[in-house]
């Protein structure tokens, strides 16, 4: 269903949710495409389970050496500080923009549409993520809902999101469809 397709997972050096980052990739290889770790630093990021440190996973290229046109969708996991960090680099938000600009699905979960909220790509559109977050996606102009999955085509690209690892089934497979 994906062959031949090359999806972005942009997370900070530290702090993603390690379930939200090993699931989807997961589903993407089993669906045939190709995942490539981003980061805005070389090296390893390290993952976590809620709050304690978890696996460490090899970057493949940093966000100021890619290019949007180098894939075919892309996948922001979340954990809180994840998603905190990117939104506070320049390159990592434009590289966000990028996909929407150019109308690529995105899949985005949990605390994750806080970059998504950074890359002013929300408003008009209909989403979900943790519950935390809804006063600061209704205030960037988005209609926040609580559902598993969220999939909103009522904008340049298709936009996927979940609120949290126990939606990832749904996410992952909503996710995968948009990519494919």
């Amino acid at each position: 269903m994906m062959q031949g397709k090359t999806i972005a997972f942009l997370v900070a050096p530290e702090g993603v949710e390690q379930v939200e980052l090993t699931q989807p990739w997961k589903a993407v290889k089993q669906a045939g495409g190709t995942p490539r770790l981003i980061s805005t630093a070389s090296g390893q990021i390290q993952a976590f389970n809620h709050l304690d440190k978890a696996d460490t996973f090899a970057v493949d290229d940093t966000v100021d050496n890619v290019d949007v046109g180098s894939f075919d969708g892309l996948v922001l996991p979340g954990g809180v500080a994840n998603p905190d960090f990117l939104r506070t680099v320049p390159q990592a938000v434009q590289f966000v923009r990028s996909f929407f600009d150019t109308g690529k699905p995105v899949a985005s979960i949990c605390h994750a549409p806080w970059t998504l909220v950074e890359a002013d790509v929300v408003r008009g559109r209909r989403l979900t993520s943790w519950p935390s977050l809804q006063t600061d996606l209704r205030n960037a102009g988005a209609t926040w809902v609580d559902q598993e999955v969220m999939v909103c085509t009522d904008g340049p690209n298709t936009l996927v999101t979940s609120r949290k690892p126990d939606d990832l089934k749904a996410f992952c497979q909503a996710a995968t469809d948009a990519f494919g």
